[in-house]
């Protein structure tokens, strides 16, 4: 019997639904019902009726559900013991402006609660200057958008973003629906970060595979300057839902790129796991978990989980 089964369990019968638990779980209908299955075949009685709308408690189950329940916090708890009892430290994360909008008070909130002796160091910088920090080993971790494989780096996909084009209404050019092609944005005036950037790296890529030049007008290293350049009604900008999510509040332009392999990877890398403090390990576990529940909250506008990515 694993700790995950009781948590499928009690899901399924809080949701009275395997589709609804599963789609909470973040898991397949499939393997959520696999699971349950696996755990009744263990105890040789049935838990769950399925019905054509949903689950119902046997008496099997409703007798086992409290024992579940008593047994889940129990193994929190002395999770959280063993936590505090060992785990203390530094960690330096770097998160680019955009990724540290969305995911960096939720991290704060996240590590105080788990690992209070932990001494958090937040850096927010352009991704491309994450790199060069985690590389000199001034960072342990960092979100970055590309990384260098030659390098002694650990490198985890993490999510994907929408992107989106932000503009001033009277821009020429500028798209006048909630979405765009990528085709049709040659001749819109831009501005974007210097080439050293990971979104400028993934957007000229992504450019020069569709054929098309696009009109650069204006470079600023600077999340906060550069929407200030476009709300002036200089030149629009291309940002993922973190960034479209406020400017749309603004009074600007926002429309979705609606081309389907137009997106900016999250990655989430850090040093080798060897040149890790325990304190850096159970971060990157903290960044995993918090991202994954933005993204299934809804609280990530944009995103998407990578594929690759588990339960």
């Amino acid at each position: 019997m694993e700790l995950r089964q009781l948590r499928y369990f009690l899901s399924a019968v809080e949701h009275k639904s395997l589709g609804r638990a599963a789609l909470e779980l973040g898991i397949g209908t499939s393997a959520l019902s696999q699971q349950i299955s696996k755990l009744e075949s263990e105890l040789s009685t049935r838990l769950l009726s399925r019905t054509s709308t949903g689950v119902v408690l046997t008496s099997a189950g409703i007798a086992f559900q409290h024992h579940a329940q008593l047994t889940l916090r129990q193994a929190e708890n002395a999770i959280q013991a063993a936590q505090r009892g060992r785990m203390s430290g530094y960690v330096s994360v770097g998160l680019p402006p955009t990724t540290a909008s969305v995911l960096a008070l939720p991290l704060i909130e996240a590590m105080r609660q788990r690992y209070p002796d932990i001494q958090l160091h937040l850096v927010e910088m352009l991704s491309g200057y994450l790199a060069n920090q985690l590389n000199a080993r001034q960072l342990d971790l960092a979100i970055l958008f590309q990384a260098d494989t030659g390098k002694r780096w650990n490198v985890q996909p993490l999510l994907d973003e929408k992107l989106f084009v932000i503009a001033p209404p009277s821009l020429a050019g500028a798209p006048v629906g909630k979405s765009v092609r990528l085709a049709e944005l040659g001749r819109l005036p831009l501005v974007l970060p210097n080439p050293q950037h990971g979104l400028r790296s993934t957007l000229m890529a992504t450019f020069e595979r569709f054929g098309i030049e696009p009109n650069i007008v204006m470079e600023v290293d600077g999340l906060a300057l550069l929407m200030e350049t476009v709300r002036a009604g200089y030149a629009a900008t291309i940002q993922p839902g973190a960034a479209a999510a406020r400017s749309g509040e603004a009074g600007l332009v926002v429309a979705q790129i609606e081309d389907s392999d137009v997106a900016r990877r999250n990655l989430l890398v850090t040093l080798s796991d060897d040149e890790l403090s325990p304190a850096a390990l159970a971060a990157r576990v903290v960044i995993l978990d918090v991202a994954r529940t933005l993204v299934r909250q809804g609280r990530w506008p944009g995103a998407r989980l990578h594929e690759t990515e588990g339960p």
